[in-house]
């Protein structure tokens, strides 16, 4: 509870077999935490406190077997190599191998908590810091996760309203801010490699994943309408590596699930070896098949510069609950049928002149709008 702190640092330090975490952030800005090793502690590891901690910087730390506790916080029974309450941090280089559940969990508060509590200050809705080439493998859960929601705007803890009258910025009154994630690799996880849960203008860049047993990237929901919209840029998927256990090979993963809501893009994503069981590069419409989830619409995915192995080439789409996914595909690579052409589930309802039933490649339609 120092306030900010520009002076103050840890680095080179080892800490191991610790049952009530390794660094604690409450209170305090611009701290430096940097080539610190952390073996096999309990709880949330690198600790960000009351949601008010801002700027303190993360840099080339390792982290190896996170273990959860009993008696800490309920938090901590999952347990995070990574836990930040308030997204104005940097993290640049850090490892998390081993977690009892995940790697690096963004878990945003409405405001302010504890000693700090704050009505003024709205952290999901605050810019993010920087993250870049963090990496986790060998998690229970996820390797990264954002939950429950993201979505940084320019007045954090006002309203965004969308103004319908004005089309060249629809929300000139509180404009959201971009947030980007760079180079981040994860793999091995027990679910996915990455997942974000309701996110505003987010975007993962460059990110790679391999060998994780549901999904490699998923993204359940995006909270802006317009051009503001979650997107997913040039990363490298892999289904099964020469690394994998036979494990993953009996679980069937997605290589990229999309949300179960409008404006999302995918583009430059390359697919590798999904090319047994059920495992496919693209599923639809994140968690529609949970009980709890309440919406289960069609949603259109825009979609370019995709590349298959040909191992892959087969095993591009499986459509999930309720199997109303409708892809766009801007340039012709997810279809081979050239720019503008959709792919949706098998439906006969769409047995129309410019489609073509393919059971072989899509499990549906794809669609052609020339013909």
């Amino acid at each position: 509870m120092i306030g900010a702190v520009h002076n103050s640092y840890a680095t080179g330090n080892a800490i191991h077999h610790s049952n009530n975490r390794a660094f604690t952030m409450h209170g305090t800005h611009y701290l430096r935490l940097i080539n610190n090793v952390v073996y096999e502690g309990k709880g949330h590891i690198f600790f960000i406190e009351d949601a008010i901690e801002t700027n303190n910087y993360l840099a080339d730390n390792l982290v190896m077997k996170v273990k959860r506790s009993w008696s800490l916080l309920n938090t901590d029974q999952s347990p995070a190599g990574f836990w930040l309450t308030h997204p104005n941090n940097i993290l640049l280089g850090n490892h998390v191998g081993g977690s009892d559940r995940y790697g690096f969990w963004y878990d945003l508060q409405e405001h302010a908590m504890g000693p700090s509590a704050n009505l003024d200050v709205c952290p999901e809705n605050e810019r993010v810091g920087e993250f870049a080439n963090n990496a986790a493998h060998t998690m229970g859960r996820y390797g990264l996760r954002i939950f429950h929601t993201m979505e940084p705007r320019t007045y954090p803890c006002q309203p965004m309203v969308y103004d319908e009258s004005n089309s060249d910025d629809p929300y000139w009154q509180n404009p959201p801010i971009e947030a980007n994630f760079w180079n981040y690799t994860g793999w091995k996880c027990n679910r996915d490699g990455a997942i974000g849960k309701k996110l505003g203008w987010v975007k993962f860049n460059n990110f790679k994943t391999a060998d994780n047993r549901e999904m490699g990237i998923q993204m359940s929901q995006t909270f802006l309408i317009g051009n503001y919209s979650g997107v997913f840029g040039n990363n490298l998927v892999i289904g099964q590596s020469n690394n994998t256990e036979q494990a993953l090979l009996r679980s069937n993963p997605t290589g990229v699930v999309g949300p179960r809501t409008e404006n999302w893009v995918a583009n430059g994503i390359k697919f590798y070896n999904f090319n047994w069981g059920e495992a496919a590069c693209f599923g639809s419409c994140s968690h529609c098949w949970h009980p709890q989830t309440s919406d289960h619409g069609a949603r259109q995915y825009d979609v370019s510069n995709m590349y298959f192995d040909d191992a892959t080439v087969l095993r591009r789409i499986r459509y999930g609950t309720p199997f109303n996914g409708i892809y766009h595909d801007l340039d012709g690579t997810l279809t081979g049928l050239g720019a503008g052409s959709w792919a949706t589930h098998f439906e006969a309802a769409h047995n129309l002149p410019e489609c073509q039933m393919d059971m072989t490649l899509w499990d549906g339609h794809i669609c052609d709008p020339t013909v």
